[in-house]
């Protein structure tokens, strides 16, 4: 298994969850920017599960060592790289915080992934996990630069979904709506629309298992997303969300 953002909780809890059902790869790739964060999840999938794990270096801010990548060869890969960033009304004008939200969570990946992607369609067998977010689904004024970044992701991984379904690769679409994780720490989450990353690796396995194209963590998401989705123009602009 390939994992991009392997620091993620979500990340984490996806690869235990695949092998608490039995399931084995030759390596576990842990690519990561934080080496020493990643080396005890490492640790901790070899003692529990006699998983052998190999950990790259990847910052996908920087320059990326493709050659280093090329060795790298697995069907499934399993990305939870993002980075949130502040919200509108502390960094809209903020350049480095604009740069830095369209960089990790579309603009810098996006070439990584294609990467991937044209090694399993050589190959012509594979999955490809993504995770987008709910943001993507429509603009708002709380989040809009964040969500336009994860608008494009899930634009360029319904593309390659078409692309790459005639060469027997299969890409998922992720959409989790609030998580407790890192990153969300201190908002103030609605608990009954916020999924623990254990609650959601699960539900990540089980739509994977399915083959499902598109996969909300918490199906309410999906019922939210739709509604806010089909608010008319005229009204949604006047809104505070």
């Amino acid at each position: 298994m390939i994992v991009l953002g392997s620091n993620s909780e979500v990340a984490q809890q996806f690869v235990e969850k695949t092998l608490q059902e039995g399931e084995k790869f030759a390596t576990i790739f842990l690519l990561t920017s934080d080496v020493e964060t990643a080396l005890r999840f490492s640790q901790h999938i070899d003692v529990k599960y006699l998983q052998p794990t190999k950990i790259i270096p990847l910052d996908v801010l920087g320059e990326v060592n493709y050659n280093q990548l090329d060795e790298i060869e697995s069907n499934l890969l399993f990305c939870a790289t993002g980075y949130l960033g502040e919200g509108t009304e502390e960094g809209l004008y903020d350049r480095k915080n604009t740069e830095r939200i369209i960089d990790i969570n579309y603009a810098k990946l996006v070439p990584i992934l294609n990467f991937f992607a044209e090694k399993m369609e050589r190959k012509r067998a594979g999955t490809m996990i993504v995770l987008s977010s709910v943001a993507g689904d429509r603009g708002r004024q709380s989040n809009f630069i964040y969500g336009s970044a994860k608008a494009a992701m899930t634009a360029y991984l319904s593309g390659l979904r078409n692309y790459l379904y005639s060469r027997k690769v299969h890409v998922m679409t992720v959409k989790p709506g609030f998580m407790e994780t890192k990153m969300t720490e201190g908002l103030p989450l609605n608990p009954m629309l916020t999924a623990t990353p254990k609650q959601a690796a699960t539900s990540i396995y089980n739509a994977y298992k399915k083959g499902k194209n598109v996969a909300y963590v918490l199906p309410v998401w999906a019922i939210i997303m739709m509604i806010i989705r089909n608010i008319p123009e005229f009204i949604f602009k006047k809104l505070k969300m």
